[in-house]
């Protein structure tokens, strides 16, 4: 990994941590050289960028508040080794803060560690997104917003319009776009066509709020995850002057954070959006804690994505209209899943036998013949 990429941790934050994080994690420290990364589990660096927000505030800002809040919390039972890495600061030009994202993210993943990125503005994602380019499978994307952020793929590219550059920009490595949380008044018609079009799938707050449980397999089926603060209500951030009042609450968020944690699948997560305005004990402190559950998410998996998991999985056909659907159900976790069948020969990127994540109320419905929408709409993408 590249040291020239990250300015280290302030050694004063971790004063009087004594056995709670603090003093857990292997630290990027000035006095100290870059902290050896073998056997580290999940990796955590900030990213000073916000040049491309739209509504950019000319205030500094820094992470000490998150760290200083999230170094003096208690670990969990947890066995595995965390760092801190510091720091990415803003390049000459967004682009080349891009490229230390990219490459941060990538060398990671390289090395089995799960990099955890709090940063500025959420056109980041983008980068962080960047970095699977190099992956074999084609990936899918979870992001926790008001909004989609489609935008205008015509136009350059912002915090609002990075996902319309990530399906138009080549390579072409994204198989599903999922958001959770949004907004309708928040989006226009056009994006909420647009989404449908694509067959990309879309939760809105309201429906999330009511029965949280019904994100758990869009998290399990997804590679990255990025979090907009701006999905977060006022209360909960302890910031009404600029958030909106509704969003998710603390423990919503969380919870969220914790479903992407225990996603076998989930290699990379960013909570982004925040910014001089965020540094608020509460809004600290609530960052800090979405780190904590994302970390003991990750503790409580059961490595169900592997050929030799699947074997023990227990096997159901339901016959519906021309259609012989296949569900699985895990012994283990009793978690579902559904088998998508293999379409396009000439897109060797997508598995031959997918399995999408899904619930016992799929297979109910499929048994009612009812056809679970999530199924559908993945397998015309998989025509397409």
């Amino acid at each position: 990994m590249e040291l020239d990429f990250f300015s280290p941790v302030n050694k004063e934050l971790i004063a009087g941590a004594g056995n709670k994080l603090g003093s857990n994690l292997v630290l990027h420290l000035e006095d100290k050289a870059f902290p050896d990364l073998e056997g580290v589990k999940i990796a955590i660096f900030g990213v000073l960028e916000d040049r491309l927000d739209e509504n950019r505030s000319s205030e500094p800002f820094d992470f000490d508040g998150i760290r200083k809040a999230f170094y003096n919390l208690f670990p969990g039972n947890w066995h595995f080794r965390m760092a801190d890495l510091g720091d990415i600061h803003k390049g000459e030009t967004v682009e080349d803060t891009f490229y230390a994202v990219k490459s941060a993210v990538a060398e990671c993943l390289k090395k089995g560690i799960i990099p955890v990125v709090i940063g500025g503005s959420q056109d980041l994602l983008y980068a962080q997104y960047r970095a699977y380019d190099g992956v074999e499978q084609m990936v899918n994307m979870v992001n926790i917003d008001s909004r989609f952020d489609l935008g205008d793929a015509d136009k350059p590219l912002s915090n609002r319009s990075y996902v319309g550059k990530i399906v138009v920009t080549k390579p072409y490595n994204l198989f599903n776009y999922s958001s959770l949380g949004y907004q309708t008044y928040f989006n226009s018609q056009d994006e909420i066509e647009l989404m449908d079009r694509l067959f990309f799938d879309a939760y809105r707050l309201g429906e999330v709020s009511s029965d949280i449980t019904v994100v758990e397999p869009v998290m399990r089926d997804a590679n990255l995850v990025g979090v907009d603060l701006g999905a977060v209500s006022g209360g909960a951030l302890g910031n009404y002057r600029l958030q909106s009042p509704n969003g998710f609450d603390g423990k919503e968020i969380c919870a969220l954070s914790r479903y992407a944690g225990i996603s076998d699948k989930v290699s990379s997560f960013g909570i982004y959006e925040y910014t001089s305005e965020y540094n608020f004990p509460a809004s600290n402190m609530l960052v800090a804690q979405m780190i904590w559950y994302f970390i003991e998410g990750v503790n409580f998996r059961k490595n169900e994505n592997t050929i030799s998991a699947k074997k023990e999985f227990i096997r159901y056909q339901v016959p519906i209209d021309d259609e012989i659907l296949v569900f699985y159900k895990s012994p283990v976790s009793g978690r579902w899943w559904i088998e998508i069948p293999f379409i396009s020969p000439a897109n060797n990127k997508l598995k031959r036998h997918t399995l999408l994540p899904c619930t016992q109320g799929d297979y109910l419905d499929a048994c009612n013949q009812i056809i679970p929408e999530r199924w559908y709409k993945t397998k015309r993408k998989n025509e397409i």
